[in-house]
Parts: structure tokens; C-alpha cells; sequence
């Protein structure tokens, strides 16, 4: 048990480490790619929760990591969206506007 903790403990740290690095123009690119892959756990936890998982507490505590990943994986498409809508040629969608 004592070591479960320890390499949580230790992952968290090598993460914040990782992630502060990371500059700004490469955060876009990179949270796509997590929420792909937080889609395949969620995935994951939703077979498990249908398999028949012992005891409430398990259960419980499976539907709110489920519920705090699909939180994880919404927000984050709707980052990126925002962020890539950014990118767009505004002049483009003037001339569009001025068309119609």
C-alpha cells in the first residue's frame, strides 16, 4: 500500500514537472491528444462499471472518476476549439457575411 502511494506521489511530481515545460504554442496539440486518450479510459470505466464491480463503495467511487474524466474530456475540446477558433482568418468570415 505504502508503496501504491509513493509512486502516485512521485508521478504527480514527474507530471507537474513535464507539463510546466511545455510552452504555450504546443498546449493545444498536446490536450487534443490527452482527451483522446481520456476517452479510452472513460471507455474503459464505463465496461467495468457495466461488468458488475463489488461492494457500493467501488462503485461509487467508479462513476465519479467517470464523471470527472468526461468533465476533463468536454472542457478540453471546448479549449481547443476556443483556442483553435483564434487561428481562423477573420477576414474570410467578413467577406462570408458581407455575401449573405
Amino acid at each position: 500500500m505504502l508503496q501504491n502511494i509513493a509512486i502516485l506521489v512521485l508521478a504527480g511530481f514527474v507530471g507537474f514537472a513535464v507539463i510546466s515545460k511545455v510552452p504555450n504554442t504546443l498546449h493545444t496539440p498536446l490536450m487534443s491528444g490527452t482527451n483522446a486518450i481520456h476517452g479510452i479510459v472513460l471507455l474503459g470505466g464505463l465496461i467495468v462499471l457495466g461488468t458488475g464491480v463489488e461492494g457500493v463503495f467501488n462503485k461509487i467511487l467508479l462513476v465519479i472518476a467517470i464523471a470527472f474524466g468526461t468533465i476533463n474530456v468536454v472542457g478540453g475540446f471546448l479549449v481547443t476549439d476556443r483556442m483553435l477558433a483564434m487561428f481562423k482568418d477573420k477576414r474570410a468570415d467578413r467577406d462570408k457575411g458581407a455575401d449573405s
